[in-house]
């Protein structure tokens, strides 16, 4: 049978591109199509974009800084649609960058939405059918809200980016990374924010406890109005803002509500249930360890999956896809020991077990240290930092580390490595360090904690 392509991808994100752009250079003929933007949920609403909200509501503190080491600051207020206009600009430039990748490489592409007829046909909204021998779907997830009376009002993560004002006062529902991480971020920028969690226990659930704590107690410190086992039942609009009402009976005013309580895989509407792709009680696309559905032919790789929704991954998933489809290779995804940060303030950086995941498995030494840097310090600060290694008595491997402190995302880069590649607690010991870093702990703590 004669197809029109090698490869159709459905969906322009990180993980699409990438597996489009190297399948057209191993010689397939490749097409993709996009129904929104290029980039996908990274680059045009979420890590790029945040990340730069990160960097623009870190300069208070910065400038605060600066007083204690002898610089006359004088600074204005935060410019919002100076600041937005900006970050528009960058996210249209780097969806030209995507563009012209796929260009470049010989890559049709399609901007329309495309679904899925059979196993090697594609049907276009825009009109017309594409075949092909292999399928990606590559379509990420989306914000979803509770369904509760009112939540209709409230605002995503998708439409931070795009807020015409920044608000006075902020609900923030949810108690993962992309809350946590919005009510840093707003809080910085001079929003007064509260951030409610449904449950009792600390937020960053899955996270080292020690490490989310600290982080829990940092974000109160900055002045982030942080409850725990505060559910809300129903939101009501009012003038200026909306009431919101918690299941104890307890009301309060917010000029916007953020909702960031989940996500979910993009595979409605997409014709999957009249191939024989299976999906998973979440709508995410079942795979095997060579991102390959039920059907042989169709493939799938990021969020839409919902294994490790992380950016970083997608695109690995789509390079292995490529390895084991077109070049002769088959590649297994190794979703093991994933550094990732969580860019809260103060940042966390982690990669492995949590001590209480250690704990389960085996025996373990846990070696920490939390102290006042030396940058903080000298400005008057109480703001702490974390540097924490978990450790296999068996075999001396570090199962797990976990860093807080400014910068923390960088670091778990670099320590990830060793991890990665099973570096045990002696040869860290064997690593000269460097004076004067945050960092050096980690290869200067020669006593475990004795409660291990």
């Amino acid at each position: 049978m004669t197809f029109d392509y090698d490869l159709f991808v459905i969906g322009g994100g990180s993980g699409g591109v990438r597996a489009a752009r190297v399948a057209a250079q191993a010689g397939a003929k490749v097409a993709l199509a996009e129904e929104d933007r290029y980039g996908g949920t990274c680059v045009i609403r979420g890590c790029v974009p945040k990340k730069l909200m990160v960097y623009a509501s870190s300069y208070p503190q910065m400038m605060r800084e600066a007083q204690e080491y002898g610089w006359t600051v004088h600074a204005g207020g935060f410019d919002w649609t100076a600041f937005r206009g900006k970050l528009h600009a960058e996210l249209d430039r780097l969806e030209g960058i995507y563009r012209n990748i796929l260009s470049s490489n010989g890559v049709e592409t399609f901007d329309t939405r495309a679904t899925v007829k059979d196993a090697h046909t594609v049907r276009l909204a825009s009109g017309g059918e594409k075949t092909a021998k292999h399928i990606l779907i590559a379509v990420g997830g989306h914000p979803v809200k509770p369904d509760l009376p009112g939540a209709e009002h409230g605002l995503t993560s998708n439409d931070i980016f795009h807020l015409e004002t920044l608000p006075r006062t902020m609900l923030i529902i949810g108690g993962g990374y992309i809350a946590c991480e919005f009510a840093c971020i707003l809080n910085g920028l001079g929003v007064h924010v509260t951030q409610y969690y449904h449950r009792e226990t600390q937020v960053l659930r899955g996270f080292d406890d020690e490490a989310r704590n600290l982080v829990a107690e940092g974000m109160r410190a900055s002045g982030v109005n942080l409850e725990l086992g505060a559910d809300i039942s129903e939101m009501t609009p009012i003038e200026g803002g909306y009431r919101v009402t918690c299941r104890d009976g307890e009301t309060r005013e917010f000029e916007q509500v953020l909702f960031a309580t989940g996500r979910k895989p993009n595979t409605g509407a997409l014709g999957l249930e009249d191939t024989g792709v299976e999906l998973g009680d979440r709508g995410e696309i079942v795979v095997d360890d060579y991102s390959q559905t039920a059907v042989p032919s169709i493939y799938a790789i990021g969020d839409v999956t919902d294994r490790v929704n992380l950016t970083p991954v997608a695109i690995r998933e789509g390079m292995a896809f490529v390895e084991t489809v077109f070049n002769g290779r088959p590649t297994p995804v190794d979703h093991k020991l994933i550094p990732t940060a969580i860019f809260t303030q103060p940042e966390m950086g982690t990669i492995g077990l949590t001590e209480e995941e250690a704990r389960e498995a085996g025996e373990i030494e846990v070696y920490a240290t939390s102290f006042k840097p030396m940058r903080q310090s000298f400005a008057g600060q109480d703001e702490k930092v974390l540097m924490k290694l978990v450790v296999s008595k068996k075999t001396r491997r570090i199962v797990g580390c976990h860093i807080v402190a400014p910068e923390a995302g960088e670091m778990i880069q670099l320590v990830g490595i060793a991890i990665k590649n099973g570096a045990t607690k002696e040869e860290f010991d064997r690593t000269c360090a460097v004076h004067p870093t945050m960092t050096e702990e980690l290869v200067t703590m020669r006593e475990p904690r004795q409660d291990a």
